[in-house]
């Protein structure tokens, strides 16, 4: 390792095949713990470039647990996290509402290094038990329509991190990974970026893996739609810049999506929303985080058609539901 943080120090990029092998050493605790957050923090100093981005993510594909659910044409909706906004669990409860709507998902997390509660945090909360047992993530996709993957339970690499992620408190490449190696290989994606550079990179890696994705970002730093402010929407067809009024009928203000100080407060909030009774503000949010998703799946001739569904998923309590089947299958 003190080779390679040698050559980074004299602002040097690795090869992909460089980048791969550095983090499958990681996974396998070659290094030390200082080593290990010394290579972090070169990136907190530049930007990763796209062979690091792809050596890294071919590092925890290979190393990944393997689940056989692609029969299932699933959809994810992640965000890469480190915007630093702390709002609630919106991209998870959109997993649920999509859910509703009889579309397979494939949710996957990790607990929050930046913010108070990440999906895996509230998950956990609400008495899901992680697991990597294949069959039975087939069955809780089967009869609830979705499951739930820990990422430290599938990627080596990212359980050697986690604590020390967790120490740093900020945003690593770890977040940029999430979004590229979920192990359920997912037929559509629609991906939150905390910035345009990084959807530059997203848009050229998931270009080339050919799979329907979108990507948004919210244009005052959000890695979803927000609402809060105009949104930049890119798929394989191209970019347009979407308002608030277009995606979710109205703006909304930063302090309606806060999500609280404390993993109990997230997880209420949660099931405050679930449950159809948020606020107009919090239901508009997921709402049209699910549509984007669901418009995704190429299954809807717009995307009024999909907030449409997104609502009915909703309001007849499908979504709720959908959590409820879940739980239901923790024994």
């Amino acid at each position: 390792m003190k080779k390679i943080l040698q050559y980074l120090f004299e602002y040097k990029t690795l090869s992909r095949d460089q980048a791969k092998e550095a983090l499958v050493n990681i996974s396998k605790g070659i290094y030390n713990e200082s080593e290990v957050t010394a290579f972090i923090t070169v990136y907190f100093m530049r930007t990763i470039t796209i062979e690091e981005l792809q050596g890294f993510s071919d590092a925890l594909l290979e190393l990944c647990v393997a689940v056989p659910l692609e029969a299932y044409n699933l959809v994810d909706i992640v965000g890469t996290g480190g915007d630093g906004k702390n709002t609630f669990n919106i991209s998870t409860l959109a997993c649920f509402i999509v859910a509703g709507t009889g579309q397979k998902v494939a949710k996957h997390g990790n607990y929050g290094a930046t913010s108070v509660s990440g999906a895996s945090n509230v998950m956990e909360k609400l008495g899901y038990k992680f697991k990597s047992d294949g069959g039975r993530l087939q069955k809780e996709v089967e009869e609830a329509g979705i499951c739930f993957m820990h990422a430290p339970l599938f990627h080596p690499a990212l359980k050697a991190v986690g604590a020390i992620r967790k120490n740093l408190g900020i945003r690593t490449f770890f977040n940029m990974l999430g979004p590229m190696v979920n192990p359920a290989n997912p037929a559509y994606q629609l991906v939150g970026v905390y910035n345009l550079e990084m959807a530059r990179i997203y848009n050229y890696l998931l270009q080339q893996k050919g799979k329907s994705f979108t990507i948004i970002h919210s244009l005052d730093g959000y890695d979803e739609i927000s609402l809060t402010n105009d949104t930049k929407v890119i798929t394989q067809a191209g970019e347009q810049v979407l308002t608030p009024e277009q995606l979710g009928k109205r703006m909304v203000s930063a302090t309606d999506i806060y999500g609280g100080n404390t993993t109990e407060e997230a997880a209420k909030l949660f099931m405050t929303i679930l449950s159809g009774e948020g606020s107009w503000a919090q239901n508009a949010v997921v709402l049209a985080n699910a549509a984007m998703a669901l418009h995704c799946t190429g299954n809807y001739n717009n995307y009024n058609d999909a907030y449409l569904a997104a609502v009915e998923s909703l309001e007849s309590g499908k979504a709720l539901g959908a959590l409820k089947k879940l739980q239901a299958m923790q024994g």
